[in-house]
């Protein structure tokens, strides 16, 4: 995955962003881990090389000491030969070598003899033994580990048939995968890395910030006080409007009572001014309760 994160922050931050950030965190890290072991490889083939190149250089110094040794024979033989005839000074000499060889050659294969096998059987045979304690219990045939039995030989046989399906699958699962190209080269691993763990720190910085609680109680502080003073305003303007709507029943009343006998006029006007102030009190009321109810409805 390429590019900057562009995760929410500042004051949109919200706390519903937070399973966005976890799934962008749990598909960056596993492609993270994958190029990583991908970059050891690379790694690790560039550095062979290297010691295949240093190993040469090796070679090639035990080969001038092998020359050595052999002009060492030779100013032997022709030191010997000084007191004696040529063909007998390098007979001698190489008499005494094959005598040196053969010597260390039969000191070190009695040496070898003594420890072959090099793996330790007993303790390898002691772990197999608890090991199918372990499995099967009482159940459990000692005989399979003896190399001479039929059910070692069974047990061999069936183990090299799951061994060979086994490959078999893994053959048909990597037939059936799809040729992505070749590799990517050791300079591309590390320009991807680069990119994903830049990813990933922001990743991380906004997880930290939508699981922080002051933070979210600010952003969620600032919400509300938003929504509360837009329902404020809506319900001045309901008010005013309210007012205007009475102001101009109270002015058409007036001009209906002038109309009227002088009591009746009286009478009305009496009436409404007293009951004027609770409608408008009571409409106000429920100007700001359906205001109120819509925007806990949209919010």
């Amino acid at each position: 995955m390429s590019g900057r994160h562009s995760g929410g922050t500042g004051g949109g931050l919200r706390i519903s962003a937070l399973p966005k950030t976890l799934k962008m965190i749990s598909k960056l890290a596993p492609r993270q881990l994958t190029d990583e072991i991908a970059l050891a490889k690379a790694e690790i083939k560039r550095k062979g090389t290297q010691v295949g190149v240093a190993g040469a250089f090796f070679g090639v110094a035990l080969v001038f000491i092998l020359f050595l040794v052999i002009g060492l024979v030779v100013a032997a033989i022709m030191g010997l030969a000084t007191i004696m005839p040529a063909w007998l000074a390098a007979l001698l000499v190489c008499g005494v070598c094959l005598i040196i060889a053969a010597i260390g050659a039969l000191i070190g294969r009695n040496k070898l003899m003594k420890v072959m096998p090099l793996v330790p059987e007993q303790t390898i045979r002691g772990l197999k033994y608890d090991l199918g304690i372990a499995k099967e219990g009482s159940a459990f045939d000692p005989a399979v580990l003896d190399p001479n039995s039929e059910q070692y030989k069974a047990a061999k046989a069936a183990k090299e048939a799951a061994a060979a399906k086994a490959k078999a699958e893994k053959e048909a699962k990597a037939a059936a995968q799809p040729d992505f190209g070749p590799p990517p080269t050791e300079a591309e691993l590390l320009h991807r890395l680069a990119q994903r763990r830049t990813n990933l720190t922001g990743a991380r910085d906004d997880l930290g910030r939508e699981l922080d609680i002051k933070t979210q109680a600010r952003v969620l502080l600032a919400a509300a006080q938003a929504r509360l003073q837009e329902a404020i305003e809506q319900l001045n303007g309901a008010v005013e409007r309210l007012k205007e709507k009475t102001a101009g029943f109270r002015s058409a009343l007036a001009a209906r009572s002038s109309q009227l006998p002088s009591v009746d006029a009286q009478g009305v006007a009496g009436q409404v001014k007293e009951r004027w102030k609770p409608l408008a009190v009571l409409a106000a009321s429920g100007a700001a309760l359906a205001v109120l109810l819509r925007k806990l409805l949209k919010g």
